[in-house]
Order: structure tokens, then sequence, then C-alpha cells
């Protein structure tokens, strides 16, 4: 990497790079052609809720190894604004949408979730790539197995771009875990429904709701009996955990603060 490294910013206990959509875009691009493994992680409000619920350590260190963690959601855009950080959107979906019209002009990419007929139209819309697909079963994080047989698959396709489209944290922890084994190259990109999307397997919000930061109440109402917990019960918790963060902040500010100023006692 270069200078970028220094735009990286806490908050809400993960280190966010405050890259524009096409400087990571262009990144991508670059680790694609590695011969080492990496990967990207699109933190939204689900993830930093499931960070702050868990105690588990391999979950929060599988978005530290990340090489890449941008912000994929316009609410913690908007509580980082209101915090004075300037924290730039990426969307998971709009980067996989670019990377496969616009930077990626070919090579070999390989998918991690979804079904047959799900492969087959993300082949058949994108035919300049050569696909490779994997479909594990439902449970990841909790079966040792499966994440072995997933990282075998992704060591042996040799593809450049790796999607996971089986969902935080397993996409995140199975990342962690390929990159620790050593034997994998190409990026990886935890990217959610972002691939659905672009099937239209799943419909996104139309543009004045997502501007509006109104997405979340689009899906909602979309899949209603698979997310009415998601939005209504366990997002909301976002703003409590934000307003801890600032205390907190506010609170070693302060003790910094008050450490200097005892220098000149």
């Amino acid at each position: 990497m270069t200078g970028e490294g220094a735009l990286r910013c806490e908050f809400l206990g993960l280190m966010f790079d405050r890259w524009s959509a096409a400087a990571v875009a262009a990144c991508v691009r670059d680790l694609a052609d590695s011969e080492t493994f990496s990967y990207v992680v699109t933190p939204n409000v689900d993830h930093i809720v499931q960070l702050f619920r868990t105690d588990d350590p391999e979950q929060v260190a599988s978005y530290d190894h990340a090489t890449l963690c941008v912000c994929d959601s316009r609410i913690l855009q908007r509580l980082a604004s209101w915090s004075g950080l300037d924290l730039p959107l990426v969307r998971g979906s709009d980067l996989t949408r670019d990377l496969l019209e616009d930077v990626l002009p070919s090579g070999k990419i390989a998918v991690v979730g979804g079904d047959a007929q799900f492969h087959r139209e993300i082949a058949l819309r994108y035919p300049d790539f050569g696909w490779q697909f994997h479909e594990p079963p439902m449970g990841v994080r909790h079966n040792a197995k499966a994440r072995i047989a997933i990282a075998e698959f992704v060591e042996a396709s040799g593809a450049d771009v790796i999607f996971f489209v089986i969902g935080a944290p397993q996409s995140e922890l199975v990342c962690s875990e390929i990159l620790e084994r050593g034997r994998a190259r190409g990026v990886a990109l935890c990217v959610g429904a972002s691939l659905a999307f672009l099937t239209g397997a799943k419909t996104r919000a139309p543009l004045w709701m997502q501007r509006a930061s109104l997405e979340w109440l689009f899906r909602l109402l979309s899949e209603p009996r698979r997310l009415w917990r998601r939005y209504l019960i366990d997002g909301p918790e976002i703003f409590m955990i934000w307003r801890r963060w600032q205390r907190e902040k506010s609170a070693r500010l302060s003790a910094a603060s008050g450490s200097s100023l005892s220098g000149y006692e």
C-alpha cells in the first residue's frame, strides 16, 4: 500500500479506511494480481452490533486482519459525521458492480455461497470471466469441516477475486482462516447480497431511499419474516453503541489532556 494507510481512523471499535470508492476499486484490482491472499470487509450496522455483542476474539480479529475495511452504511457514515469524522461510503454492492463492469477486464473469479441457479445466472451475465463456484452448507460458522472445505476450494481455484456471499460473520471468519493458512492467492470480498442484486434475485432500494438512509426499510418490507429482528430489534442498538463510544472517546481525550497539563505543574 501507499500513503493511504494514513487515512485510517478508529470508529466504533474498528479501523476504517477512508478511501474513495474509486481508490478501493483500484486497490482491489492491484490485489487481484498478487500471489498472496488478502481480503476486504465492508461493515454495516448489523456487523457493528454483532461485534459489540460477541465475546469471540476470533470474530473481532477477522476484521482487524482485513487489508481494507470500508464503511458500507449511510447510517454509520452519518454517525461518524456527528462525531466529527469524515467516513466515505463504499457500498459493497456498488463496489462489486464496478469491479465486474468497469474495473476488472477479465480474470478468474470464485464465488463462495449461493445455489446452482444463482451461479448460472451470474456466469451468464458476466461471460468474460472464468467462474468457479462453491456451495457450502448452512451453519458454516460452527462447522469446521465446511470452513476447511471453503479454504481448500479457494486455494485450489487460484482465483484473482473471490466473492464471499455467505453473510457475516461467516465470510470474515473464513477469510481470516484462509489468510492464516497462507496457501491462497488473490483478493476476497465479503459483500453479502451484492451479486444477488446484480442477477435480479434481490432488488435494491430506489436511489432516493438509499440517499435518505432508508435502504434498511426497503429491505425490511421486501423480506419481513427474515429481516424483522435485524432491523427492528438489533439495528437500533447502534445508537446506544455510538453514544457509549462517544463517552469513552471524550473520557480518553480528557485523560490525555489532563496528563499533558500535569507536565506544567
